[in-house]
Formats: structure tokens, sequence, C-alpha cells
């Protein structure tokens, strides 16, 4: 059993390398999704893709991932051997990575909560609206590196800025955020005026 042990152990660490590298390599291969107008790795390091939602909005707007904006997502996931397990999880059983679609939440909820109650492993992505990915950035990065990684998603994908707002913790970083809002919408106005948002419309 001993000599057993000594060759099973070096097999084992060889399987989780090639786990791993297989792994990165999904990722890899996820950057296509950045072609398609209407998804975006919107953060890569946070592991965040988002789904197109609109150009303009009411801050009393519902946040949540429609049925076509999940379509899109499961589509353009198929081609790279992902599966739609459940309502709220696509996978790929080969190198393990899931996705994980938060399910509908009551709508005066907070975009900041839409991800908190639900475990994701290390290799795993959240599927989100572009206003529940800036929340998540806002939540895990300082102030200025969020600023300038939420200007890089609305010039692709707007984001209701006031709803934002409206559920802003009065904690030093959204505090800190909140003063940036003006330029953004500036910034955000400026995007959906101009090519190629301007003609771009909602998934139905």
């Amino acid at each position: 059993m001993a000599w057993l042990a000594k060759v099973l152990g070096p097999v084992g660490a060889i399987v989780d390398a090639v786990d791993t590298t297989v792994a990165a390599d999904m990722d890899a291969q996820l950057q296509v999704l950045d072609k398609d107008p209407y998804l975006a790795i919107a953060d890569g390091d946070l592991r965040l893709i988002s789904v197109f939602d609109d150009l303009k909005y009411d801050r009393s707007d519902a946040d949540m991932l429609s049925g076509p904006m999940r379509k899109r997502i499961v589509a353009a996931l198929q081609p790279l051997g992902f599966v739609q397990r459940t309502g709220s999880m696509i996978e790929n059983r080969a190198t393990g990575v899931r996705m994980h679609l938060p399910k509908a939440h009551p709508l005066g909820a907070s975009p900041f909560d839409v991800t908190r109650y639900t475990a994701r492993g290390p290799q795993d992505y959240f599927v989100l609206t572009p206003t529940q990915a800036a929340a998540r950035i806002i939540d895990h990065y300082d102030v200025d590196t969020a600023v300038e990684r939420i200007k890089a998603l609305i010039v692709r994908q707007p984001i209701n800025l006031m709803r934002l707002v409206d559920h802003l913790e009065r904690k030093e970083s959204h505090i800190a955020f909140e003063r940036a809002v003006g330029h953004l919408k500036y910034v955000q106005r400026e995007a959906v005026e101009s090519d190629p948002l301007r003609t771009r419309r909602a998934l139905r």
C-alpha cells in the first residue's frame, strides 16, 4: 500500500495540473464572448460576464436577467461545451467551469445583494446585468479603479446609474463612488448617442 501511495501521489498531482491548465484554456476561449455586441467580459479578474440590458433607464426599472438575455448567453456558450443544468447554472463538465445566473430578486432589491448568497467556485463566473456587474466592481476595488473599470463597461453596456445611487450604502467606498457619478453619467450619455450603441435595442 505504501508503494501504491507513492505511485498515486505524483499521478494525482499531474491530474490537478492538467485540470488547472484546461480551466485556464477555457478562460481564454471565453474571450470570444466580447465579439458579441450583446455580451461582455465585464471584469476578467472578478470573473464577471454581463449581458446588454438597455440604453436608457428609469431608476425604478427592474434589474434582472430577462428570458431573452438568458437565452443569449446560453446560445453563446453552447459552442464552448457549456450545457444549462438548472435555471441558474450553466456548466462545462470537461473543465468544471460553471456560470451562475442569479435568480430574479424582488423589484426593489439592491444590485449589491444579487450575488451575496450564491456560492461560487474559484474557476466560476457570474452572469449579470451591467448594473449588477458594476455593483460588484464597486464593492471589490478602490474608487479610482472601480470608476475606470465601470467607464470601460458603460461605453459598451450602459448601466442604471441612478439605481446604483439609490442603493449605495453609507460606507466610505460607496460615498467616494457617489462623487464620480456625475462624470459617469456624462461618459454614458456620450456613448449612447454615438455608434455603435445608439442603434442597439434591448433583446426581445
